[in-house]
C-alpha cells in the first residue's frame, strides 16, 4: 500500500494542510517546530489506529471543536478519521467504526530521534518500543497486551482499597496469569529471531566484527500460568501494602549487549547507533516476512542524528519501501 496523498484539518499547529507523497522517497522540509512530525503522526493514526505520542484533545488545534485527517493510497481508497472534542472515528469506505479495523490497518517502521537513546532509556521505554513493534505482525499479541493492561489496572485500582481481601483480585489474578504467559512466551520467541539476525545486520553496517545480542529480562520464571497466580497470590501482602502489582510481565525489560557487556556504558555513541539502525532494518523485514506487507517507513528528523555514512545506510535499506522523511535541512540521497 502507498499513500498518495494526506490531509489535516485542525491538527496540532495546521489549520489546513496537504502533502503529495511519492511512491518511493517523501521529503518534508521544515524548522523544528513547524509541525512535520505532526504530519506522520497523522499518517501513524491512519494506519495503526491512534497516536505514538498523544492522546486526542492533545492533537486538536487550540481554539477548535474537531480535527479530520484523509488518506488517500495508490489504489483510490480514501480514508478518515475524525475527532469532534468528544470522540474519534474513523471512515474507512463509507463504514463508520470508533476503531480502525483491524483489516484497514497497514505497518509502519516509526523511526524517532529518542530511538537512538533506546539502549539507555528506562526499561518502560524499552518495553514500549518493543511492545509496539511485537504489535505489528502479530494482532494477538495486541490484544493479549491490551487485555493484560486492562486487568492490571483494574487490580492495581483495587489494591488501594485498605479493607481489601485476597478474593477481591482473584478473577483479575487469573486474567494477569492468562495474558501474563501468552506475552512472555511470544516476547521470548520475538526475541529470539531478532537475535538470530542482530549481529550480522550490525555487522553489515559497522564493517566489524562486534557480537550484538538483546536479553529479555523478565519475573517470570516458567511458561506455567498456575505458578504465575500462584506467585500473585503470595504478594498480595506486599502489593497492597504499596498499593500496586509488583510482579509480572509489565516489569519486563530488554537489555542490549555489545561484545557480550552491556552496551549501555561498553558501546559508544556511533556503535548505538548502529544497533539502533539494525534493529529497525530488522523490524521492517520481520514485518514482512509475518504480513508479506512492506511496511511505510516514518523517519522523524533522524538525519540530524546520524553521520553520512549512517544516513546513506538508512536510506540503501529502505529502497524498496515508501519513506517519508522529516528534516531540517535538503537530504542528498544515495547514488
Amino acid at each position: 500500500m502507498i499513500v498518495k496523498s494526506i490531509k489535516l484539518f485542525n491538527f496540532r499547529n495546521h489549520t489546513e494542510y496537504s502533502l503529495l507523497c511519492e511512491d518511493e522517497i517523501s521529503l518534508i522540509l521544515g524548522e523544528n517546530g513547524s509541525g512535520k512530525t505532526s504530519v506522520l503522526e497523522a499518517i501513524y493514526i491512519l494506519t495503526r489506529g491512534k497516536s505514538f505520542r498523544a492522546t486526542d484533545p492533545e492533537i486538536l488545534k487550540r481554539g477548535t471543536t474537531f480535527y479530520r485527517i484523509e488518506i488517500e493510497y495508490s489504489n483510490g481508497e480514501t480514508n478518515i478519521a475524525t475527532y469532534d472534542g468528544n470522540h474519534k472515528t474513523f471512515l474507512i469506505t463509507d463504514k463508520k467504526s470508533r476503531r480502525l479495523p483491524k483489516k484497514n490497518k497497514y505497518p509502519v517502521v516509526l523511526f524517532q530521534p529518542s530511538d537512538l537513546n533506546l539502549i539507555s532509556h528506562s526499561p518502560s521505554r524499552r518495553r514500549d518500543y518493543f511492545d509496539r513493534i511485537f504489535s505489528q505482525f502479530n494482532e494477538n499479541y495486541a490484544t493479549n497486551l491490551s487485555r493484560y493492561e486492562k486487568a492490571l489496572k483494574q487490580r492495581n485500582e483495587l489494591l488501594k482499597n485498605e479493607h481489601l481481601t485476597k478474593e477481591s483480585v482473584f478473577s483479575w489474578n487469573i486474567l494477569l496469569a492468562k495474558y501474563g504467559i501468552d506475552l512472555y512466551n511470544s516476547r521470548n520467541k520475538f526475541i529470539q529471531e531478532i537475535n538470530s539476525h542482530v549481529t550480522d545486520v550490525y555487522r553489515s553496517i559497522a564493517e566489524n566484527n562486534d557480537e550484538i545480542s538483546i536479553i529479555y529480562k523478565t519475573d517470570i520464571n516458567s511458561a506455567d500460568d498456575n505458578e504465575y497466580l500462584q506467585t500473585l497470590e503470595r504478594n498480595f501482602e506486599k502489593d497492597s501494602y504499596l498499593g500496586h502489582t509488583n510482579f509480572g510481565v509489565h516489569r519486563d525489560d530488554y537489555i542490549f549487549e555489545f561484545n557480550h557487556k552491556n552496551a549501555d556504558g561498553s558501546a559508544s555513541r556511533g556503535e548505538s547507533r548502529s544497533i539502533i539502525l539494525a534493529l529497525k532494518f530488522i523490524e521492517a523485514d520481520l514485518i514482512y516476512q509475518k504480513t508479506n506487507l512492506k511496511p511505510i517507513i516514518l523517519l522523524d528528523d533522524v538525519f540530524s542524528e546520524l553521520d553520512e555514512t549512517r544516513r546513506k545506510c538508512l536510506i540503501k535499506n529502505f529502497k524498496n519501501n515508501q519513506v517519508i522523511i522529516t528534516s531540517v535541512e535538503n537530504i542528498t540521497q544515495p547514488e
